[in-house]
């Protein structure tokens, strides 16, 4: 029989599964497979379609990998939780990737045999931004990624998933990093999408549109970003990122109003 692997989960690691999303990830995947190198006896991949080499590079590292057809962030989600059979799992991204800081944490959870109590560990999400660690803007993020299985469900609204959890929760040291957007266009192309199925979102939940809403609150995120957090201490990217969440929120609700319009929003007919 040939030897597993080198990136095989390793059965002395913690009991965690890893859960992973992925589409034509194979640029990513290596990155964050290479971060939760002994950290999971388990690692779960939920993929809806991939074209690239992400199916070879999940089969190489010894993870489970599903093909299921795409059904919404959420759903997606908690498809790959049901799939995990450790005590713990590790939601990533797969353009996410544990920092040794965060690794050496995770790690601590479980030092010599130890069950750490709670039900779920937030983690410190930091963005590389075309060139650059964006340090105020986007910074600190925390995220609900570590949970005890059977303690919690990916909830919110799509694109934006949530995960949450009833029981008590804490902080782990270190960063998740975030890879996020490979350029500009890929910001605001995403970004214009994402609002659109936020809206389509609102829309199934009958919230209504306020003319408000379009007027107000696109301003009241940029003032979030760029002052609030300081995102004025990144320099121009800063100045991007808050921007772009100025028009991230103006393009939610243009398009729910557009829903209203056409009389395709449930909550306005």
């Amino acid at each position: 029989m040939a030897p597993p692997p080198n990136n095989s989960p390793d059965p002395s690691a913690p009991p965690i599964s890893v859960a992973v999303v992925t589409l034509n990830e194979e640029a990513n995947l290596p990155r964050l497979l290479a971060s939760i190198r002994g950290l999971a006896r388990e690692i779960v991949i939920v993929d809806s379609g991939s074209t690239d080499r992400t199916a070879a590079l999940a089969q190489e590292s010894g993870a489970r990998f599903e093909v299921i057809p795409w059904s919404g962030f959420i759903a997606q989600k908690n498809r790959a939780l049901d799939l995990c059979t450790q005590p713990w799992v590790l939601f990533l991204d797969a353009d996410e990737a544990l920092s040794p800081e965060l690794a050496d944490s995770l790690r601590g959870l479980f030092q010599n045999g130890h069950s750490p109590g709670g039900d779920g560990f937030f983690l410190n999400r930091r963005t590389w931004y075309l060139g650059a660690w964006i340090w105020h803007a986007w910074y600190p993020e925390w995220r609900l990624r570590l949970l005890r299985r059977g303690e919690g469900r990916w909830g919110g609204l799509d694109p934006h998933a949530k995960l949450e959890v009833a029981g008590p929760t804490a902080r782990l040291d270190g960063d998740l990093l975030h890879y996020s957007f490979r350029d500009l266009q890929d910001h605001l192309q995403r970004t214009i999408r994402y609002s659109r199925t936020m809206a389509d979102s609102y829309a199934a939940r009958g919230k209504r549109f306020r003319w408000y809403y379009l007027v107000l609150s696109p301003w009241v995120a940029v003032f979030k970003h760029l002052v609030l957090k300081q995102g004025w201490r990144d320099g121009w990217r800063g100045w991007l990122v808050s921007i772009i969440r100025g028009i991230d929120v103006f393009a939610k609700y243009a398009f729910l109003l557009e829903k209203k319009l056409t009389g395709s929003a449930g909550g306005d007919r």
